[in-house]
This record gives structure tokens, C-alpha cells and sequence, in this order.
């Protein structure tokens, strides 16, 4: 096997050996690179497997590819040195059955235990599956013994318009021993819907990944099929797609704000939170046609009906402030969120968190700056928000929707014009051809990587939502809290169901 390996301007590739991985891996995290994904490719002649590392200032992207056989696919585990490395294997094996050995926890992470086994669904080959198991047969977690401990199981099914998860809490009294989040109810199949099929084909999907992150997950994809292609778009084009995906980040902070607030019972500070974030929706079908901010960004283009008036986007962000002022002269809003569910600065980073989880801990991550597409948002501040509790979560949120404003202010000052497009490159490089989409969506970086056939279709699409790294971080948070904080931990922390849940 011989995988195709290029250069791209940013983006290095390399080949590896089991025996040189993770001598290869160490380097980079020890300098700075971070783990973005991994991603298993089902090649004709074996599977390859790709390490996308990630660093900031300047902007690098190293990665590593590792080929092994078809009958007896086998790498080694990277998760004693990366955390989230280990989950990526172990969503490998997974879908893919390639054997992951020395991994310290082998067990199943997507495919629920009523899956048959020996059932790959994203091989070529995978066919039809065996009848699948028993759906309530019980399901195996790790058990907390002691005098006094008892559980409590939630979900997954859930009150109000929430998708499903289940958590059970082992408890004593009141206070949270141990956590255990179980996901992947809603596995939708999306990468595998992509194989095969035409760009056009493909954007509808990533639109609704996650339906709140429409244009995150929408624009990782264009920039990773942009850069696959050598699709140059203009400054112009690129500066009018950032203030859609600022516009997108205003209205998802200011529902979670009100939510934080109604939540700790001071529900007058959500009526006003929801009022506002109606306004933006509003705004929104001003911009786009659409509440969600859906179909305005493709590949090599984007179209707007008008463009947001820079003062009603400050008025919004002085109103919220108000807002939040209030809230917080309150003892008991106060009280309740400081020192509540503390995620410290040492967890988020071995954890590997993303977005304001990350930046309300002081893990300063942020792909505006690091990964930019657009030189404006280089500019971006980080939060100074360190404490890690649920207060610090609420005003790294404030203090992005402040950020959100001046950079929306700040790219309509370039004259973004409403509409841009750049022809399609008629021609596509020879043999397999891949791109990488990086992008700060609200909750977090999105990463996207693409890969083409030579006919032009879609023959891989890797999509990692910021959810994938932050879920594992909520249990963490709770320890030692009390079961009545978890629904405010809950909505600090706002992770997604379905991004989680490709």
C-alpha cells in the first residue's frame, strides 16, 4: 500500500510505521500540536489511518498516516499519551474492526452492546448486519459499591425538546460519587451518507449535523473541500462567512444565558434572554432567509438577502449585558453558579476540552485565531475567565458575544458585498485528493477532513464536532458536586447530542 502523500501551504503529511507512531506523536504534543482527529479509510487495498495533528501561531497541521492490512487490520494505541486519541480508537474499532492493541480501555463506544459483533458498518463490505440483541438487556457500567451508595438513572428519554443520552449518578446522599454519560442513541450514519456522493449532495448533511451549528459545521466542510480542490475564494467572501458564523454564535449564547439563569430559578432574566435571542433569529432570516442561518455558504461562494446593520447587533449585545448585570446583583444567581462544578485548567488540558468549556478553565483554544481563514479574526481575545465553574462558563459567554459584535462590526467595515462567488476548478489532482476544514463554531473548533475519488465524489468525510472532546468533561466536573446542580452543569456546559452522535 502507498498512501497518497502531498504538501499542502499549511498542512504537512507523512507516513508512519507501528514502530515509529508513537515515537512520531510524542514529538508533536510535546511541542504544542494538539489531536484534531483520526480518521480509518477503507482503501481497495488495506486501511490507512490518519492522525490529523494541530498548532497555533503560525497555523500548523501535521499529519500522520499509517497503513495496515485488510485481514488482520492492527494499530497501535496512542491513548497513554493523548486522551482523546483513545476515544478516536475506540470509535475506529468500532465502525472500522481495526484491533487497537495496549489499549487500556477496549470497549465498545459507539455501537451500544445489543449490536452484533463482528459487524463493521463502515467497511465497503460491511453488508447487511446479524440480527441485532436484546435492546433492554442491561447495560454494563462500572459499579460504585459501599455503604449508603445507590444510583440514580436519567434518560435517556427527557423532558422538553432534547435529544437522548443516558446518565447514571451513583450517589451518596446527595453528592455525585460518579457519573457515567452513555451517548450514541442517535447515530444518524452521516459520514457514511457522504461516500459516494457529489459535493452539492454532501453540504445539505453537514448543515444539519448539529442543527444550532448550521454554519460551523457548513463552512468546515466548504474550507476542506476548498482546499482538496485549490478553490481559491476571495477576503471578501471569506469576511462576509465570519460574521454568519459570529451571527450564529450571538443567538446560541444568549438562549444559554437565559437558560443558565433559569435554571438557578431566576426565570424573568431567561423571558428577556429568549425576547433577544427571537430578535437575532429574526435578524437571521433578514440575512439569509433562514431563522438558522441554513443555505447561505457553498463551496467557493456565499449569498446573503442583506447584511446586519453593525448598531442593532451592539444595541443586542448592551441589552444582554443588562441582562446579565441584574442576574448576577442577585446573591442567589451568584451563589449558585460560583465554585459550582469546577473543571480545572490541568483536567480541561488532559481531557483535551474545546471552546468556551476549555476557555472558561484558562485552556486558551480558539480557531479564529489559531486556524484563521480570515486575518480579522486573528485578532480575537481570549476570555478572562479562568475558574472553571459554572459562573466562569456563563461569562466566557458573555465575553464572546461582546467579542462577537466588535468582530461583526469590524469585517462589515471591509464592505463585504452581499453575494460572491468563485468558479469551480475544473480539473481534479490525480488519485486520491484531501482537504481540512478547521472552524471555531460556537460550542468549539470543528474539524472536517475530506477526501475525493477520482470521479469527483466524495469518497471520505471525517467530521469531528467540539462535543466529541467536551462530553467527557462533564463527569469530571460533577464529582463531588450535588445531584441538584447537574441540570445548571448540564447547561454550562450545552454539548450536542447529535454532533456527538455522527
Amino acid at each position: 500500500m502507498s498512501p497518497d502523500v502531498r504538501t499542502y501551504p499549511n498542512r504537512r503529511q507523512s507516513t508512519v510505521t507501528v514502530t515509529t507512531l508513537a515515537d512520531r506523536a510524542t514529538a508533536l504534543l510535546e511541542s504544542g500540536f494538539r489531536l484534531a482527529l483520526i480518521s480509518a479509510h477503507d482503501d481497495p487495498d488495506g486501511f490507512r489511518v490518519v492522525y490529523l495533528f494541530v498548532a497555533a501561531q503560525p497555523d500548523r497541521r501535521v499529519e500522520l498516516i499509517l497503513a495496515t492490512s485488510r485481514s488482520a487490520p492492527q494499530i497501535p494505541s496512542l491513548a497513554s499519551l493523548s486522551f482523546p486519541a483513545g476515544r478516536f480508537e475506540r470509535e475506529l474499532h468500532d465502525l472500522f474492526g481495526i484491533e487497537v492493541t495496549d489499549h487500556p480501555m477496549p470497549r465498545r463506544l459507539v455501537l451500544h452492546q445489543h449490536w452484533p459483533d463482528g459487524w463493521f458498518p463502515m467497511r465497503r463490505d460491511a453488508g447487511e448486519p446479524a440480527e441485532f440483541g436484546d435492546v433492554d438487556e442491561p447495560y454494563p457500567f462500572v459499579k460504585v459499591d459501599g455503604t449508603g451508595v445507590y444510583e440514580i438513572p436519567v434518560g435517556p428519554i427527557h423532558a422538553g425538546l432534547i435529544e437522548p443520552g443516558h446518565f447514571r449518578f451513583s450517589v451518596v446522599g446527595e453528592t455525585i460519587l460518579k457519573l457515567k454519560a452513555r451517548l450514541w442513541f442517535v447515530h444518524k450514519g452521516i459520514e457514511k451518507l457522504a461516500e459516494g456522493k457529489l459535493i452539492a449532495d454532501v453540504l445539505p448533511l453537514t448543515e444539519r449535523i448539529s442543527g444550532d451549528t448550521a454554519v460551523g459545521h457548513a463552512l468546515a466542510f466548504c474550507l476542506a473541500v476548498e482546499e482538496a480542490r485549490d478553490w481559491r475564494v476571495s477576503a471578501q467572501t471569506q469576511d462576509l462567512r465570519a460574521v454568519l458564523l459570529e451571527l450564529e454564535r450571538l443567538y446560541n449564547h444568549v438562549s444559554d444565558i437565559g437558560a443558565l439563569c433559569n435554571d438557578v430559578g431566576y426565570g424573568i432574566a431567561n423571558a428577556h434572554a429568549q425576547r433577544i435571542r427571537e430578535q437575532l433569529l429574526r435578524l437571521n432570516k433578514d440575512v439569509t432567509g433562514h431563522r438558522l442561518l441554513r443555505g447561505a455558504i457553498a463551496p467557493g461562494s456565499v449569498h446573503v438577502r442583506s447584511l446586519p446593520a453593525p448598531e442593532v447587533v451592539s444595541a443586542i449585545a448592551a441589552d444582554v449585558q443588562e441582562i446579565v448585570d441584574i442576574a448576577l446583583a442577585n446573591s442567589v444567581v451568584l451563589d449558585r453558579m460560583t465554585g459550582t462544578a469546577v473543571l480545572g485548567l490541568e483536567q480541561a488540558r488532559d481531557i483535551g476540552t474545546l471552546g468556551y468549556v476549555a476557555r472558561a478553565s484558562g485552556l486558551d483554544h480558539d480557531a479564529r485565531r489559531d486556524h484563521p481563514f480570515t486575518p480579522l479574526t486573528a485578532r480575537v481575545i481570549a476570555s478572562s475567565h479562568t475558574a472553571g465553574d459554572v459562573l466562569s462558563r456563563l461569562l466566557t459567554r458573555v465575553d464572546e458575544i461582546h467579542a462577537s459584535v466588535a468582530l461583526i462590526t469590524e469585517l462589515l467595515a471591509t464592505r463585504p458585498p452581499s453575494s460572491a462567488e468563485t468558479a469551480k476548478p475544473s480539473w481534479l489532482a490525480a488519485g486520491r485528493s484531501s482537504g481540512v476544514g478547521l472552524v471555531e463554531g460556537w460550542r468549539g473548533t470543528i474539524a472536517h477532513r475530506i477526501e475525493f475519488a477520482p470521479d469527483g465524489t466524495v469518497s471520505r468525510l471525517k467530521i469531528v464536532d467540539p462535543s466529541f472532546f467536551n462530553w467527557p468533561a462533564l463527569p469530571v466536573a460533577l464529582a463531588d458536586t450535588i445531584v441538584p446542580d447537574f441540570p445548571l452543569t448540564n447547561k454550562s456546559f450545552n454539548l450536542s447530542y447529535a454532533g456527538n452522535d455522527l
